[in-house]
């Protein structure tokens, strides 16, 4: 977006300076959801928990952000069913599957590695559903997304299963990137509760309290988010909203 109008005054130097504030790009926020591009882990059908992407979406929307939608394989991303089931399609997440735009978006969504995170983008949100445990872990290009953003002192944010890709990371030091921080996740007892844990890499609350991650939580199915410093994390699909909110607030901070 450029301004085009043109000032006239006497005084030389202060039309210089006018006409080059004017021909000044305005940068928008940019936030960069990722979600999975697997239809299924160890022959269990799933994808993206459609309402952990469409909750942010709609708030990063409302605050003014270029919202960017990726995943690893790029193209279109699977929805798993389950979260269009009865008491699961929440409001927000009906709005999105019938917005063109919203819905364009993440059916022609961009491949994660051809994203430059060195330069423009203020924000990383990793969306969950039981996809991410097939393609979020031992994921390079995600690895580099994270760590780079995370030494930039840019957000890194993270809803549910979305945490999954976390443990691969470390800080600039070399040390866990969540050692010593307060995090969340989809908690132990909630994947004994959905009957998965035989299918995921790991439990996802053991594999943060190993890597020296300060876990914490709310009870079962209640929202919980955790923030600290440039990392925030949301416990299941309850806390997404308060997730994203968390996100806007270090923004704008």
């Amino acid at each position: 977006i450029l301004f085009l109008r043109r000032y006239c005054f006497c005084d030389d130097t202060v039309s210089a300076t006018i006409l080059l504030y004017c021909q000044s790009p305005i940068t928008m926020t940019k936030v960069v959801l990722v979600a999975t591009s697997a239809t299924e882990l160890k022959g269990h059908a799933t994808g993206l928990w459609i309402e952990e992407l469409a909750a942010p979406y709609y708030q990063f929307k409302k605050a003014g952000y270029d919202v960017v939608i990726a995943s690893p394989a790029g193209g279109a991303v699977p929805i798993d069913a389950g979260s269009m089931a009865e008491g699961f399609f929440t409001e927000e997440a009906k709005k999105f599957m019938h917005d063109a735009e919203a819905f364009g978006q993440l059916s022609h969504s961009l491949k994660l590695d051809s994203i430059d995170f060195t330069t423009g983008v203020d924000a990383i949100f990793l969306c969950g559903g039981h996809g991410t445990c097939a393609d979020f872990v031992e994921n390079a290009a995600l690895k580099s997304a994270i760590e780079t953003l995370y030494a930039s002192d840019k957000i890194v944010s993270a809803v549910c299963h979305g945490p999954t890709g976390l443990p691969q990371c470390n800080k600039p030091d070399g040390t866990s990137l969540v050692k010593d921080k307060s995090v969340t996740g989809f908690k132990d007892s909630e994947e004994m509760a959905v009957q998965l844990q035989d299918l995921v890499p790991f439990m996802l609350e053991a594999k943060l309290k190993e890597q020296g991650g300060k876990y914490e939580c709310a009870d079962d199915w209640n929202s919980k988010v955790c923030v600290d410093g440039n990392l925030i994390t949301g416990q299941n699909p309850q806390s997404s909203e308060e997730c994203a909110a968390a996100v806007i607030s270090a923004l704008s901070s």
